[in-house]
């Protein structure tokens, strides 16, 4: 066998609005829908427009997508939000049939797609282990053989004959992984949903998974988190509206990734202030990393100062904004935050547009990949205005590393006489 999945030419075209008043189709509709289809097939074919996302009363979600995997290969998904990644899992994993294109897929697939997938909301635990279960295509008896080991990966014990629909999203995903990640598949599809559990959960999974590559079996896995997909994948595909931009290095994915996506409102503050940060109060137009004289940089050494110039739109009602400037770590701990309430600046000078600019401290941060987000809350960090992406940057050290920590501050030491 040369291949666990191929895909060839893919394509999914979903129609926008709804369908009309009547419940049912009656069958002349349907057959006038079909002939309609099928004249719309043609024409695409016959008139193929390169690069046209919308079409009439219809978006493709993913357009002439090709790509193979090997057995034991794992695939990471990039894109930004719409790209098309969460569509292509669900075609892949037979949620919902392609528009165009060719699959194939070698083995059985077990899916991780969305929280409470393949459950029952009024059902509890135990019997939707079951229900899962035989949805992935094991049989009663392999079920129950492997029962305890799952009840035992979700830790969820206590709760095993709750109905699922008092559970927490997190219990949802810890339930979910353990039934589909001992279904013994060929294939294993993950979408974002690992991002609901807590961090020590996610590592295990994470470790789990790596186990499971081990044992050959083929990984698709969509993140918006860069360290999960750096740590779980060599190869990525970057999809933009529905098209295949790159299928390579993760690193390459990653960069185009984030050069794209600069600016973007993270996914945690999406359904907080919107996904377009121009319809924000403020927002973010351009962000600058300098060193103290001015000169752009991305790579600091350890204890030099950075300075952090933002240009922004005021286009609402704001009074005194919180601006804030916070540095992550690749797996995405917040190391540090700067901000102009805290630090005893005031904003109140702010017009409708300008700039302004931070000077950091000595950077103490151990040597790593960092990312920026910029924040703007109200004084009492109770309303949030506006959260964007910013660029990234490395700090450098000879020595220090993850291993010593978040950062390395000099200590004062002396040697005390013993009593």
């Amino acid at each position: 066998m040369d291949h666990a999945i191929l895909v060839n030419n893919l394509s999914k075209r979903y129609r926008l609005g709804k369908r009309g008043t009547a419940k049912y189709a009656t069958l002349r509709e349907s057959i006038m829908d079909s002939i309609s289809s099928a004249r719309s097939r043609i024409k695409t074919l016959l008139r193929p427009s390169a690069g046209q996302r919308h079409s009439g009363n219809s978006v493709w979600a993913l357009k002439d997508v090709s790509f193979t995997l090997r057995p034991g290969e794992s695939l990471g998904i990039i894109g930004r939000n719409g790209a098309g990644k969460s569509t292509l899992l669900k075609v892949l994993s037979r949620i919902t049939a392609p528009t165009n294109g060719l699959i194939r897929l070698q083995g059985r697939v077990s899916s991780l797609l969305e929280v409470g997938t393949g459950f029952h909301p009024e059902l509890t635990g135990r019997e939707n282990v079951f229900l899962s279960g035989a949805i992935s295509g094991m049989s009663r008896t392999e079920i129950k053989r492997k029962f305890d080991k799952i009840v035992e990966f979700a830790e969820i014990g206590e709760f095993l004959d709750t109905p699922v629909k008092r559970y927490s999203s997190g219990m949802y995903v810890r339930l979910a992984f353990a039934v589909a990640a001992h279904t013994d598949p060929d294939i294993l599809v993950i979408d974002e949903v690992l991002s609901v559990g807590d961090l020590a959960f996610q590592r295990k999974c994470m470790e789990h998974t790596k186990a499971l590559i081990k044992k050959n079996v083929t990984l698709l896995f969509v993140s918006h988190n860069m360290f999960s997909i750096k740590a779980m994948c060599d190869r990525s595909l970057y999809l933009s509206k529905g098209a295949l931009r790159l299928d390579g290095a993760t690193e390459d994915a990653i960069g185009l990734y984030e050069q794209e996506s600069r600016l973007d409102t993270p996914s945690w503050a999406q359904n907080v202030v919107g996904l377009d940060p121009t319809q924000c109060a403020i927002h973010v137009t351009k962000v600058e990393l300098l060193d103290e004289k001015g000169d752009a940089r991305s790579v600091y050494d350890f204890g030099q100062r950075m300075r952090v110039r933002l240009s922004y739109r005021v286009r609402g009602d704001l009074r005194s904004p919180n601006v804030n400037v916070c540095f992550l770590r690749s797996d995405n701990v917040a190391c540090c935050n700067y901000n102009t309430a805290m630090d005893g600046f005031s904003t109140s000078l702010m017009g409708q547009e300008g700039v302004i600019e931070l000077l950091t401290p000595p950077i103490k941060l151990v040597a790593e990949l960092y990312s920026m987000q910029v924040l703007v809350w109200d004084n009492a960090f109770q309303r949030l205005y506006c959260a964007q992406e910013g660029p990234s940057f490395h700090v450098r050290h000879g020595l220090l590393n993850t291993q010593f920590g978040v950062f390395h501050e000099k200590g004062d030491w002396r040697l005390c006489a013993t009593p």
